[in-house]
């Protein structure tokens, strides 16, 4: 790879993304039946080229209730997409579905962005 272009690298780095992201931010949404305002999540991008690396994994912890699942993961993506703190991110990649309820701001670089995501759910 040639270092100190930023389009070309740019270039070679996005045909290694392998997976494929929605973005969801939380917004306020009027019910139209009782007038009342909340906050809901609503996609604000769908099918966005990405690819996910986990920076940690831990297995399932099982309690007497539940079995709680909880890693930490790194998206990679586009530096012209804006993703905001608090957004929820599902990455279909390698034939898994994971949706990811906490995200860090992203560090932008000229040939991509990285966002810290945290997974939290239920086995």
């Amino acid at each position: 790879m040639v270092f100190g272009n930023p389009a070309r690298e740019r270039r070679l780095i996005e045909r290694t993304y392998d997976g494929l992201c929605t973005i969801s931010e939380f917004q306020n949404v009027k019910d139209p039946e009782t007038g009342r305002t909340t906050q809901k999540p609503v996609v604000v991008l769908r099918d966005q080229p990405c690819a996910l690396s986990q920076t940690s994994l831990s297995s399932a912890r099982r309690t007497a209730t539940d079995n709680t699942i909880d890693y930490d993961a790194k998206l990679f993506l586009s530096p012209d997409i804006t993703v905001k703190a608090g957004s929820r991110i599902r990455v279909a990649q390698h034939g898994m579905d994971l949706e990811f309820t906490q995200t860090g701001d992203p560090f932008r670089y000229p040939t991509h962005q990285e966002i810290l995501l945290k997974r939290v759910g239920r086995a």
